[in-house]
């Protein structure tokens, strides 16, 4: 309960004292309450309104979303917030390192997820409550104490030159082809591949722009073979769809990850096989 007021004093405090300040002030307040048992008897609600922890989450949910993340990683804060703070069931501006630390080790240990899964919600917990500290909710956030979990790093591997030339004879149809060469010879995400449309293909310079994290535009290019292959696809398409990629039935969706995945998934086997 002490701890409680003299964090809620010194969250307060933040707009009016700097960090030489705010430090002398909490050194006092700790001298002062030592010693002295401090009980709330007073349950009437303060005078000036305080956010809940639903709408804290909303705000930091809406700074995310301008600084340019996209609605998938957007909804994953989200979910991966609503878990901790409904196990945890106090407010945000409460909660202690140890709090987390004993959230993030019995997470583990209930789920038996990987190490990796657990540095990905310290890291969203990071980010959430560096938030809180910059907008002067909390004092400091408790997540700094909390240091990056060592992960197994796996190399994944990559395809031979002799591979490609197997895989592209693998290839059933036009669309498989195009999408091998422009994957090889630019060397763009899946994810960046799926976003982009035929208008962003300029085939006189061979080259396009792709849109990777946080919507940062960068130049690729590629080789003679990609652009014989993509106009070939572009010329066998009957469908109106301005996506590059498209599935090859009706009604023509634009490729999903997923859906490029398994494809090269299927077509990788084929040379193991």
């Amino acid at each position: 309960m002490k701890e409680q007021i003299i964090s809620e004093i010194i969250r307060n405090m933040l707009p009016y004292l700097d960090n030489a300040q705010l430090k002398q002030l909490q050194e006092t307040l700790q001298y002062c309450f030592w010693n002295m048992e401090v009980r709330a008897i007073d349950t009437r609600e303060r005078p000036e309104e305080k956010l809940t922890n639903a709408e804290l989450l909303k705000l930091f949910i809406a700074a995310k979303r301008v600084e340019g993340c996209s609605e998938k990683t957007v909804r994953y804060y989200r979910i991966t917030i609503e878990k901790v703070i409904q196990t945890l069931n106090c407010p945000v501006v409460h909660i202690q390192t140890e709090d987390l630390r004993k959230y993030l080790s019995e997470y583990q240990q209930k789920s038996q997820c990987s190490k990796s899964n657990i540095d990905n919600i310290r890291r969203i917990l990071s980010s959430f409550f560096s938030w809180l500290e910059d907008e002067n909710y909390v004092l400091k956030s408790p997540v700094r104490r909390i240091h990056k979990i060592r992960t197994a790093k796996t190399v994944k591997e990559t395809y031979s030159d002799e591979a490609l030339e197997i895989l592209r004879d693998q290839c059933s149809c036009l669309r498989d082809l195009a999408m091998i060469d422009l994957l090889a010879s630019t060397g763009m995400r899946v994810g960046e591949l799926v976003k982009l449309n035929i208008e962003d293909i300029d085939f006189e310079n061979r080259e396009c722009v792709v849109f990777g994290k946080g919507n940062k535009e960068r130049p690729v290019y590629f080789d003679a073979r990609t652009k014989i292959h993509l106009k070939n696809y572009l010329e066998s398409r009957k469908d109106g769809n301005k996506a590059l990629f498209v599935s090859l039935q009706k009604p023509y969706n634009r490729l999903e990850i997923s859906g490029v995945e398994i494809r090269l998934r299927n077509l990788g086997k084929k040379i193991r096989d």
